[in-house]
């Protein structure tokens, strides 16, 4: 069993896992040999901070071992990736893998003979997505029937908290006036869409100024995430597509004007433009649940963790 979208996963499997996640944020002493001195393997690509802590301190604290191999001090970008990734299965019980593309990654999970969880693509983010229902699990007390509305540039975190919310009854409406051309993923909208659990807003300037603030008064959650993708925010060969995203989507910044004194609760994948997406008296408004969300991203692993080598 692989983690690389959540769009195969169950609603049993999702939910079982957000209630193993708090379980083990509320009595981490029952799981510090879980995993009988396991191996986590994390061969990432791309740079991060939750996601490398989440599995290298989640394995630890299960009772296993983590080993990060960073992409280019390896033979992965030299040598078949199929041969490269049936070695690392010899050497390792499962494999978190921080990629580019999504493509590449999925190539990866089908010659691995470990699991593997897709640590972020340009497609998708499931673990982030998991760590997010925790959240609002543990703040709102439910999850069905809630209203997310997500406003910025519809990316893969967008998509996999549309995946997420389909099978879980979580309502997400969405705000966007820019699609990474990567993200896009029309069977994930039309399903999701069929159910009314998925929505667009209306991004002309008339929209904007009449109705966003509408939309946010009616939902729970509003949550946002960087208008440029890591990778390419400091890039200078990205830097006249930049300055044109961020010209566009200064109007749906979230901001204490914007939110007024709406009860939303605000959430964030980090890490955050102060400024841009998001204003920063805004991050450690007391709405914001940011950093319990950034938090629980590591007692979120620990549960995909203890899941997947339960079916390996």
């Amino acid at each position: 069993m692989h983690l690389i979208t959540l769009n195969p996963w169950s609603e049993t499997d999702i939910l079982e896992t957000v209630e193993s996640s708090l379980n083990i944020k509320n009595h981490p002493e029952k799981y510090r040999h879980a995993v009988g001195g396991k191996n986590l393997c994390l061969l990432f690509q791309k740079t991060s901070t939750r996601t490398r802590c989440a599995g290298e301190i989640g394995i630890t604290q299960l009772g296993g071992h983590a080993h990060y191999l960073d992409w280019r001090t390896t033979n992965f970008a030299l040598a078949d990736l199929s041969d490269e990734m049936r070695v690392l299965s010899a050497y390792v019980d499962i494999i978190l893998a921080r990629f580019l593309k999504h493509s590449e990654l999925v190539e990866a999970a089908a010659a691995a003979t470990v699991p593997v969880i897709n640590g972020c693509c340009d497609r998708y983010h499931p673990t982030q997505a998991l760590g997010d229902l925790m959240t609002i699990q543990e703040h709102l007390g439910r999850l069905e029937g809630v209203k997310l509305c997500f406003i910025g540039v519809h990316n893969n975190v967008c998509n996999s908290l549309i995946a997420a919310g389909m099978k879980v009854g979580v309502e997400v409406t969405v705000v966007a006036p820019e699609v990474n051309p990567a993200a896009v993923d029309k069977e994930l909208w039309s399903e999701a869409s069929r159910k009314g659990l998925y929505k667009t807003f209306d991004t002309s300037h008339e929209a904007v100024e009449n109705s966003l603030e509408k939309v946010i008064a009616k939902s729970d959650v509003v949550y946002t995430d960087t208008w440029v993708d890591m990778e390419f925010f400091t890039d200078p060969a990205f830097a006249k597509e930049r300055k044109r995203r961020l010209e566009k989507m200064m109007p749906y910044q979230l901001n204490a004007e914007l939110l007024k004194t709406h009860k939303c609760r605000v959430m964030h994948c980090l890490p955050a433009h102060h400024g841009y997406e998001i204003s920063g008296e805004l991050v450690n408004d007391e709405r914001s649940i940011i950093f319990e969300q950034s938090e629980n991203r590591l007692h979120s692993m620990k549960a995909i963790l203890l899941k997947l080598l339960a079916h390996s």
